[in-house]
């Protein structure tokens, strides 16, 4: 049979069933058709779709080319998988040819499932790579307005430390005029500014990024963007125009300004290549070079901690575009300086604004100024429409919270911090700050008046203000709600705090610090990953935390670390709680995304980490650091109060070498296992003869963290673990089920009483609104989670690091849960939690594999539970049953399904196992 005859028999043949089976959503590192790619062997990952249940996959077909051409003839001339016999369609390895950088590589997939049917090719698909050494950037230099003396530089500020000078930096604009030769055929920029950027060309922004680039540690590295210009560019000349602001590469100490470190690594500075490719086979680069000219930009303050003030009269219109003149001695030569030893390409979703909130009541507490109540705390920044006289100056505070007097109130948030612009005076004027941004619900305005208002002094106009939210852009992944109108509130409030927080890592706040604490990152992980798909964000954090940490192996509280509190010793750096996230989250990231890479990238550091607990641990007991911070004891939050210092820290350090035993093993590394398996089984019988009282079967003092984390981190004995759990209870019920756990010790805390299924006593913990929690700080009128169980006005009333229920929302009530051994939700647990007065609960979750769905109601005696479970994977069903009871699906009694399996009843849950597709049960007693 000739080739053009067998091409069809191939990859035609299975039309008339490939209406069964789909290929879709194909993946490269994660994203969809990504830029700047810098893995060696991307990782691809695809999902299957089809309405037959029980469906697996059971070989899979790839095919990687370099044109489109080439890949829609079906030939692979740079990768041809084959057929492969495999289940396999996430983290798939590209096995083909040396990828060049800045190339763009096109690709499809198909495959094969268990009940014969054949897919057809999927649709192409795109990754391009990115600058993949120092020679890949043509010789591109980083140019910058002016230059910091090395003298004047603060890599790692102590928080005492005085300022060596005052005064702001100069912003810059930057700006390159070249021509395009001929037909484009595709234009790449890869470009970093530091502290962020933002690019133009001929006069137009590119893209709807904002902040980028992601913040690192600066001196150690720096990252990237990569952008497609190939319709920006047009015949002839062409410019390309940046704009420089500071972020937390330069803090600037100007004391009218709040100002939480002094971080100073340097002036602001950009590096770029443009790659030109033309249809005639040529290239051209145009890369940041001495050519490039520069000069101040009406941007006359920027700081990530103090705003942004913008002078439009000292705009230079069309100073982006390629017909600008330049003023005479207002633009000069770049100058040409170093950076960042190590650029990396943001993987990372881009920062974006979202959501716009316009004002739902204004106030005039004081004469001459003006309050705007938005309705919602978030992280943002603000877009003024105002109509004035050229000079005329408006400044816009950001606040959480107001005084008692109806004034802003920026005690918790980090004072002074401010926008101002000042008028250009050319009709209605419209303004955002392009550097900073804080977390506010209210705006107070000083300098104008809202339209319609009386305004005997001629004051500019505000013609309208209102707030954009600015988060990471990661997709949404999961949805939840139920009947509990509390619950729903609850699960909002938290994840105001989520989004606000969520940037390029992860931060406690959006005001005062804007820092990247580590505890929350483990603690709130799961949380995160129901809602939004983060795998690349996880993995910028494992990246910061590796760049760092301390030659001594210590991971300090902070990532990226930029400023040392010395405050209480080294209370504030060395927490195991904290460090231990170098840790924890990797192995997050291998089960819920299947992602051994990571695992393999951080070994190193967390076996450094761990040698380097050791030699801080006292007999095995480590008591340095924080403990379970901000628990509810009898002084104002802070400390551990209630439990003492060892035990949170002790519990992690186990649960650290026990996870790093499965680790090892998991990467081929046997002996460090066992010697891992060891020193953990020396730290459990250690951590039991200091803490454990055998006659009351307490650790410690009893608390509900120090029982808690004992019981999950399994170093309570078997025989013993009954018992522990009974008097966590006895002490909630003994408090009137108010909790008393802190930022460490919460999420045990849920976690072991839904393991033990006593998630009535979660319902009866956060069903009530008269003491410190969720339901308080609703009662309190917080619309973010707040730092402080009791929504204190002192402390931040938008952090996400308490927001533990939320993973139990999705887990518990709902019941989507990582079965035990699955690796990216190959293996799913469908087990609600009907529980107080919820009489229904629905949570979807799209997983590597697909969509997930758990939607059950309660109708008199009867339960009713809908859930869909995606192809190439398998699932059990918990319902609450007993033996007697009549259980059916699609109206047939279980026994009759051939696709279903009754496993078995017991404590009062039948336990059914099934393949794909979408079922729905009905329990009668």
């Amino acid at each position: 049979m000739s080739r053009l005859l067998l091409l069809p028999f191939l990859f035609g043949s299975f039309s008339s069933l490939a209406q069964k089976l789909d290929v879709a959503k194909l993946t490269c590192e994660y994203k969809s058709n990504p830029m700047g790619v810098e893995a060696a062997t991307p990782r691809l990952g695809w999902q299957l779709n089809t309405s037959q249940r029980g469906t697996k996959q059971v070989a899979y077909r790839i095919l990687v080319a370099d044109t489109p051409t080439l890949l829609q003839a079906n030939t692979g001339n740079v990768w041809d998988s084959k057929k492969v016999n495999a289940s396999t369609s996430i983290q798939v390895a590209y096995a083909g040819k040396p990828l060049q950088p800045t190339r763009k590589y096109y690709w499809k997939v198909m495959t094969w499932d268990n009940q014969n049917n054949a897919s057809a090719w999927s649709p192409s698909a795109t990754w391009q790579m990115g600058l993949l050494s120092k020679a890949d950037w043509q010789g591109a230099h980083w140019v910058a307005y002016e230059q910091l003396p090395d003298s004047s530089k603060n890599i790692l500020p102590t928080d005492g430390k005085k300022d060596t000078h005052q005064g702001s930096n100069t912003l810059p604009l930057l700006r390159k005029r070249f021509a395009v030769k001929s037909k484009v055929k595709k234009a790449t920029i890869f470009i970093a500014g530091l502290g962020h950027f933002e690019l133009s060309v001929n006069g137009q922004k590119v893209g709807d990024h904002f902040l980028d680039a992601g913040w690192t540690k600066y001196d150690k590295e720096a990252q990237y963007v990569a952008f497609d210009l190939t319709k920006n560019l047009q015949s002839g000349q062409n410019a390309l125009g940046v704009m420089l602001g500071n972020g937390f590469y330069y803090v600037p100490p100007v004391k009218e300004r709040y100002r939480k470190l002094k971080v100073a690594f340097g002036y602001p500075k950009m590096i770029c290549r443009l790659q030109i490719d033309y249809d005639d086979g040529t290239t051209q680069d145009i890369i940041s070079d001495a050519s490039w000219k520069t000069a101040p930009s009406p941007i006359t303050f920027s700081s990530i901690y103090g705003g942004e003030d913008y002078n439009a009269t000292l705009g230079q219109p069309g100073w982006d575009t390629p017909s600008f003149q330049e003023p005479k001695g207002s633009w000069k030569p770049v100058l040409l300086v170093e950076g960042p030893p190590n650029l990396r390409s943001q993987m990372q979703e881009p920062l974006k604004v979202f959501e716009n909130f316009a004002p739902q009541k204004t106030t005039q507490p004081v004469a001459g100024t003006w309050v705007y109540d938005l309705g919602q705390n978030a992280s943002g920044i603000i877009q003024l429409k105002v109509k004035g006289h050229k000079g005329d100056t408006v400044r816009i505070i950001p606040t959480e919270l107001l005084k008692e007097d109806g004034t802003v109130n920026q005690h918790s948030g980090g004072s002074p911090y401010y926008w101002q612009y000042i008028l250009k005076g050319e009709g209605t004027e419209t303004w955002q700050p392009r550097f900073s941004y804080y977390g506010f619900r209210y705006l107070q305005v000083t300098g104008a008046v809202p339209q319609g208002e009386a305004n005997p002094k001629n004051a500019p106009q505000i013609i309208e203000l209102k707030g954009l939210h600015m988060r990471n852009a990661a997709a949404r992944a999961g949805e939840f709600a139920c009947s509990n109108e509390l619950f729903n509130r609850t699960n909002t409030l938290i994840d105001w705090a989520i989004k606000s927080n969520m940037v390029s890592t992860f931060t406690d706040c959006p005001h005062r610090e804007k820092l990247g604490w580590l505890e929350q990152t483990h603690l709130m992980l799961r949380s995160v990953l129901y809602n939004y798909d983060v795998p690349d964000l996880s993995r910028k954090v494992m990246q910061d935390i590796r760049s760092s940490q301390l030659p001594n192996g210590l991971v300090p509280e902070i990532a990226p670390e930029y400023v040392k509190f010395e405050w209480g010793g080294d209370m504030f750096r060395d927490s195991p709680e904290w460090g231990s996230t170098s840790i924890i989250t990797p192995w997050y990231l291998y089960q819920w995304y299947g992602d051994r890479q990571t695992l393999v990238e951080s070994y190193p550091t967390m076996q450094r980490y761990i040698a380097y607990l050791g030699t801080k641990a006292n007999s095995h007991i480590l008591s340095q650091g924080l403990g379970d911070w901000y628990d509810l004891g009898p002084k104002p939050p802070g400390v551990s109060q209630l439990t003492p210092m060892g035990v949170t820290g002790t519990a992690m350090y186990y649960y650290d070498l026990k996870l790093l035993s499965k680790v090892a093993r998991l990467l081929g590394k046997p002996q460090d296992a066992i010697g891992y398996d060891k020193l953990a089984g020396e730290v459990r019988t250690a951590f039991n003869a200091t803490f454990f009282h055998k006659d009351t079967k307490q650790y410690a003092t009893g608390s509900q963290a120090a029982n808690a984390m004992a019981v999950y981190m399994k170093l309570v004995a078997p025989e013993d673990k009954a018992a522990v759990v009974e008097n966590i209870v006895k002490d909630i019920r003994s408090r009137n089920n108010s909790l008393t756990a802190g930022d460490i010790g919460y999420r045990y805390l849920l976690q072991v009483l839904d393991e033990a299924g006593r998630s009535d006593v979660i319902f009866d913990m956060n069903s009530r609104s008269d003491v410190p929690g969720y339901g308080y700080q609703l009662a309190k009128g917080a619309t973010a989670l707040t730092e402080s169980w009791a929504a204190l006005p002192t402390a931040s009333n938008n952090h996400f690091m308490l927001g533990h229920l939320m993973e139990w929302l999705y887990g518990g009530l709902a019941g989507i849960r990582l079965a035990n051994g699955a690796v990216g939700f190959n293996k799913i647990d469908i087990r609600p939690e009907p529980v107080g007065d919820v009489t229904s609960a629905k949570a979807s979750y799209h997983s590597p594999y697909g969509l997930i769905v758990s939607d059950w109601k309660k109708t008199g005696n009867s339960f009713e539970l809908t859930a869909t479970i995606p192809a190439n994977t398998t699932a059990t069903i918990y319902l609450p049953a007993t033996a007697s009871s009549k259980i059916v699906e699609d109206n047939l009694a279980v026994a009759q399904h051939r696709d279903l399996q009754l496993l078995g009843t017991d404590q009062g849950k039948a336990r059914i196992s099934v393949g794909s597709g979408t079922y729905h049960f009905v329990v009668n007693p």
